[in-house]
């Protein structure tokens, strides 16, 4: 995945105790690198631009961003909370009440080794789901994580479109075989919770090839 648009200068996440060898050690994260931070950016940056300049082009009402909370420390005491629960290590949220977007440093640092495309599914994942809370019912798919995943699909090619983010070659199958590798390991891609695998991809390709109007119910009102 090629950075462009948004470039910035980040800090390195100050998390106490993160090993510096990759993935979980020992139940202790990763630190991210600003590589990965610079990814995340450009993602966040990306599918929030497209949805902004879009969405009235799909829906009625008016946009307005999820709020970022981006990179946590799921091991630490500190984590941020939704609904007064603390969020997980090793996921990925969406939290309803308080309309924000998070991510497990450890999870994003895991997922980023089997490719940078990675991140970018998962910042468009949640922001799918944001998207999912702003729609009326009648748009709102009942496998609401395949939704988010062709949502999060038509986002990154909405945005690759406009020239805000740009795909290269073999990043599809790449995120292909990160889905695949870490469908089982990881809380946040659990079968029960987001479909297995296939579906996944599945529903990710059809938000690239057919948009956002491919990602609505089929009885819904287009």
């Amino acid at each position: 995945m090629r950075r462009t648009l948004w470039k910035r200068t980040w800090t390195a996440l100050a998390v106490a105790l993160l090993t510096l060898s990759g993935g979980y050690a020992h139940g202790v994260p990763a630190a991210p690198s600003d590589t990965m931070e610079q990814d995340i950016d450009v993602a966040v940056q990306g599918v929030d631009a497209f949805w902004k300049q879009h969405w009235s082009e799909y829906f009625t009402g008016t946009y307005s961003s999820p709020r970022v909370v981006g990179l946590y420390d799921g091991t630490s005491p500190d984590a941020p909370t939704c609904g007064g629960q603390k969020l997980d290590a090793g996921n990925a949220s969406y939290c309803v009440p308080e309309d924000y977007v998070a991510w497990d440093a450890g999870l994003m640092t895991e997922g980023y080794q089997t490719g940078d495309v990675y991140v970018y599914f998962i910042v468009a994942h949640e922001w799918g789901h944001a998207v999912q809370s702003r729609l009326d019912v009648r748009l709102q798919d009942v496998s609401k994580e395949l939704q988010a995943d062709c949502l999060g699909g038509a986002g990154l090619k909405g945005a690759e479109r406009d020239g805000t983010i740009i795909f290269e070659t073999g990043d599809v199958k790449e995120l292909a075989q990160a889905i695949t590798s870490l469908s089982d390991a990881l809380p946040w891609t659990k079968v029960g919770d987001h479909g297995n695998a296939s579906q996944r991809i599945n529903a990710f390709d059809r938000g690239l090839s057919e948009g956002v109007g491919g990602c609505l119910p089929l009885a819904a009102p287009r």
